[in-house]
């Protein structure tokens, strides 16, 4: 067993080194004199999900690209106040999507469509569902949005062909999304600190809001790691924590095994701070887990999904609208939309053009369920820089999503050339079902702080980067840390969290922590 020798400093073990055990570690080291902190990550990188792979400059434009977190919008304060320190800051783009396939499915932001035009008065109706959702939400809040959707008599093809694939689009839910609890959609519209874009009563997504696409993420969290190791944290990679072998009323003890070597050994520390997805934190507790841990914690459902980064254009083009055609668009009834189409329609202007960038695929079958692709050319901004009308020579890149595996039956993936595929990542995804917010996010508050525990990560709350930074800082300042504020709007997006996860007060406490340090 290794002994780490006494000190007056409490011993924190982050286990995990994504931004929530980043986040976490960055507000310790605020405090040398109280926490000797030590990130324990089983890969070899630090990021989690946030990760960068490399790219044929010559053959795409840039020598990188983002990876499994891609961009956020202007609610993300704690994550661009973390890149810009580092010299990493976001840059911004404007949202534009392609949602579906031919006249009578297609919808995006950009341009009036037929299938906008076809469901004028729901999108319409949709405000008024949001404003009952919301004077109703302790009620109703945890019903599914699909009962919701036919409760309210929206047409079933809204719901499918609109609804849902924009409820992926800011939730990442996937195939969930038909589950997801309509307190959750309501607040993602209306919420002053979750809501990402604002409700549009005739497009239901707003023309070209404001987005922002994320700089090297593999860079950015090498040097947040040195950055770190400077200021005293401890960083060890390719350390597995295999399981907690015990915590008592002053101390945690866990079997550590040392992937460069394959050594185990027993390691003991004063507090931990599991920032592992919900089951990997539960099969890391084991059978220490308490009964409240197993009940909480087994409600959070994960889906494995697969995204494949390819150049295949002709697949891209054939699931996807990708251009401009005069076909796709409505009649304009005002200005504002033959301004939208005149925009739409500029190819030549590098500024403008229908470009877009997210996308949705609805399977006949069960049109519920998708697929998502990113036109990475089109978003990424490193990647965009090269895409001039003088570099068409360039290979585009996508990222096409293939969602819960055990829907694969489903799948186009097989339509893509083999060798156009540049990666294969897969992921192991939260799914946002109602029974989450019923039993896993009003539980949280029950677990942290007990046992030498605290909990951290997006899926404590919504899968959003920002959510996985401020419960990181939310774990450091339940251990003792100070929050340092610095934006209005993020100060009370962290005291709604510390709320809620935590049972905390944030004002109170605040001001409990100064009077006793005076």
């Amino acid at each position: 067993m290794t002994e780490i020798p006494p000190s007056p400093l409490r011993r924190i073990a982050i286990i995990g080194g994504g931004a929530a055990g980043m986040s976490c570690a960055a507000t310790l080291a605020k405090h040398p004199d109280k926490f000797r902190v030590t990130i324990l990550e089983r890969n070899e990188v630090l990021g989690g999900q946030a990760s960068s792979i490399q790219l044929d400059d010559d053959k795409y434009g840039a020598p990188w690209m983002n990876n499994g977190v891609q961009g956020g919008s202007q609610i993300f304060k704690h994550t661009f106040k973390f890149f810009e320190e580092h010299g990493y800051p976001p840059q911004k783009v404007f949202l534009q999507v392609s949602f579906g396939k031919s006249q009578d499915g297609f919808w995006t932001n950009v341009f009036p469509s037929v299938l906008l035009q076809q469901f004028a008065k729901d999108i319409k109706r949709f405000g008024l569902f949001l404003k009952v959702v919301k004077w109703t939400l302790p009620i109703l809040g945890l019903i599914p949005i699909s009962i919701m959707l036919r409760v309210f008599l929206f047409d079933k093809k809204f719901g499918d062909k609109m609804v849902y694939p924009l409820i992926a689009l800011f939730l990442g839910t996937g195939n969930q999304t038909a589950n997801v609890p309509c307190g959750i959609v309501e607040r993602l519209f209306d919420d002053p600190n979750m809501k990402l874009w604002d409700y549009d009563n005739t497009t239901l997504l707003p023309n070209l809001p404001t987005m922002y696409t994320f700089d090297n993420l593999h860079q950015f969290y090498a040097k947040w790691g040195e950055s770190l190791a400077d200021n005293g944290v401890q960083i060890r990679t390719r350390q597995e924590v295999c399981r907690v072998v015990s915590r008592s009323s002053n101390e945690v003890r866990l079997q550590v095994k040392n992937l460069h070597t394959g050594i185990d050994s027993e390691e003991v520390f004063d507090e931990i701070v599991l920032c592992t997805l919900a089951d990997e934190s539960l099969k890391i507790l084991g059978a220490e887990a308490s009964w409240r841990e197993r009940f909480v914690l087994k409600g959070a459902a994960f889906y494995d999904d697969i995204t494949v980064t390819h150049s295949d254009q002709d697949y891209f083009e054939r699931q996807y609208e990708t251009q401009f055609h005069p076909d796709l668009c409505a009649q304009p009834t005002n200005d504002a939309q033959r301004q939208q189409i005149a925009f739409a329609k500029d190819t030549e202007t590098k500024s403008k053009g229908f470009r877009p960038m997210y996308f949705t695929h609805t399977y006949d079958e069960d049109p519920r369920l998708i697929e998502m692709s990113f036109n990475c050319s089109n978003y990424q901004h490193q990647l965009v820089a090269g895409n001039t009308k003088a570099d068409r020579e360039l290979n585009p890149v996508y990222q096409t999503i293939f969602l819960d595996k055990r829907k694969q039956k489903l799948w186009t993936i097989g339509d893509i050339k083999e060798h156009k595929i540049i990666k294969r990542n897969w992921w192991h995804q939260l799914g946002h079902r109602w029974q989450h917010y019923l039993r896993v996010v009003p539980g949280m508050m029950f677990l942290n702080g007990r046992n030498h525990t605290l909990f951290a990560g997006s899926w404590t709350l919504v899968n959003m980067h920002e959510i996985a930074c401020i419960s990181g800082v939310a774990a450091a300042y339940r251990l003792g840390a100070e929050y340092s504020e610095f934006d209005d709007f993020a100060t009370d997006f962290f005291a709604k969290y510390l709320l809620l996860s935590h049972g905390i007060i944030f004002k109170r406490e605040q001001r409990t922590r100064h009077s006793c340090n005076a």
